[in-house]
């Protein structure tokens, strides 16, 4: 089983697909330092089921991818693919029958990496078990890295027994030892969750068998109570028979004494009929007697509202020509009060003149307070004229209100007869 070729997909620096053919014999790398050397061989290691990000030198397995360059984008997935010639056929036995092996690693930015062999997709762990039984792997001593002579010279006793056991070939079996006790002790779990299971098993068995023998009692019981079922349907027939003879002879009898309640119905009928040919007089009568009382009723109803309208009005007058009255007396109060003032006016005028005939340097004066005197008596004289109108407009509207008062109560008492009247003719009725 040799390596032939090694294809770089975007991965690291290799953006483009790049082909490294590994010829027979020595194949060396050379070129300054950048130049992608190490990514060949951490390519390598990646593809053979490298699971540390710190061995390909990022902080995760995502910057394997191309992160981009000043005249290149970011790729969102890197792929290798290592070829390997089986022509010897001492490949693994369950790869034994491919003349060639394509080992095949893929990792989407954010979704992990996948494996493939020749097209199938595989566990990462039959990746690795692959190249542990070609005693050469992602962790084999053969692949030497940068600084890994000073930590094999630095390394303690245990890490360079797994650097010999690797070189020796046997790095294959410890994982698949590993991996077979794996399986033991899953075995030993499931043989122990399997004897829980028995165990349940055999208490269901128990009450199963209790439910088993509950059931055929409960069958022989249940045959009893058929028969018992039987015997009590058998007798219950035998007296149904016999209910069946008397109910008949009950019935013979029955028919007898129906045709008597129907000769005797037939009577009733008859004089039913008589009693409702006399009946009908009678209720045309009641029907003539209810539509008078109906009529009554509705004449009452309207008395009864014409009587309170008529009492409302009475009481309406009634607070009028006491109104009336009030308007009255104030009105000759004022105009007792306006002839008093007129004679005041007059004795005042009467002043006045003597005071002229006495005192004639005072004349004018004295006629200008004659000429004021005269007006106010004109005022106090039209004043009193207009209150003595004002008081017959009273005393006017005072008797028309009287008047109103007594045809309101004369209507009152020819409703009050027409109302008593009303009442007896419906006590008359009944």
């Amino acid at each position: 089983m040799r390596f032939s070729r090694l294809r770089l997909t975007g991965f690291k620096s290799f953006v483009e697909p790049t082909d490294f053919l590994i010829e027979p014999g020595l194949t060396g790398v050379v070129g300054p330092n950048g130049c992608g050397k190490s990514n060949l061989l951490e390519a390598m290691r990646w593809v053979m089921g490298a699971a540390s990000a710190k061995a390909m030198r990022g902080e995760g397995m995502d910057d394997v991818i191309f992160a981009g360059s000043g005249g290149r984008p970011a790729r969102n997935h890197a792929e290798v693919k290592l070829t390997i010639d089986n022509a010897a056929r001492n490949a693994p036995a369950k790869f034994n029958e491919y003349p060639v092996l394509e080992i095949t690693r893929r990792i989407d930015r954010g979704a992990g990496s996948t494996f493939r062999i020749n097209g199938t997709e595989v566990r990462a762990r039959d990746v690795q078990l692959l190249f542990a039984d070609a005693s050469t792997g992602a962790n084999s001593p053969a692949l030497v890295r940068q600084g890994q002579i000073s930590e094999l010279i630095a390394a303690k006793p245990q890490n360079r027994r797994r650097i010999l056991e690797e070189a020796a070939g046997v790095s294959g079996l410890y994982g698949r030892r590993h991996e077979a006790e794996l399986r033991v002790r899953a075995a030993e779990t499931n043989l122990e969750r399997l004897g829980d299971l028995a165990g349940e098993i055999e208490a269901n068995l128990a009450r199963l068998r209790r439910e088993a023998r509950a059931a055929a009692k409960y069958k022989k019981l249940a045959a009893e109570i058929r028969n018992l079922q039987s015997a009590v349907l058998h007798a219950r027939w035998r007296q149904a028979v016999g209910q069946l003879a008397d109910a008949e002879a009950e019935a013979i009898k029955a028919r007898g004494d129906a045709e008597i309640a129907g000769r005797a119905a037939a009577v009733a009928s008859t004089e039913a009929l008589e009693a409702q040919n006399a009946i009908a007089p009678l209720r045309d009568e009641d029907a003539a007697a209810g539509a008078i009382v109906h009529r009554l009723a509705i004449e009452k109803d309207r008395l009864d509202g014409a009587l309170a309208a008529a009492s409302r009005e009475i009481d309406r007058l009634n607070a009028e020509i006491a109104r009336m009255e009030a308007d009255a007396a104030r009105e000759e109060q004022v105009a007792l009060d306006a002839q008093s003032a007129v004679a005041r006016l007059a004795h005042e005028v009467q002043d006045v003149e003597g005071e002229n005939a006495q005192v004639p340097e005072r004349l004018p004066q004295l006629q200008a307070g004659l000429h004021a005197a005269e007006q106010a008596r004109a005022a106090a004289e039209t004043l009193v004229e207009a209150v003595a109108t004002g008081v017959a407009t009273r005393q006017a509207e005072a008797r028309a209100a009287q008047a109103g008062w007594t045809d309101a109560q004369s209507r009152l008492d020819r409703l009050a007869i027409a109302l008593a009247q009303a009442m007896r003719e419906r006590e008359a009725l009944g």
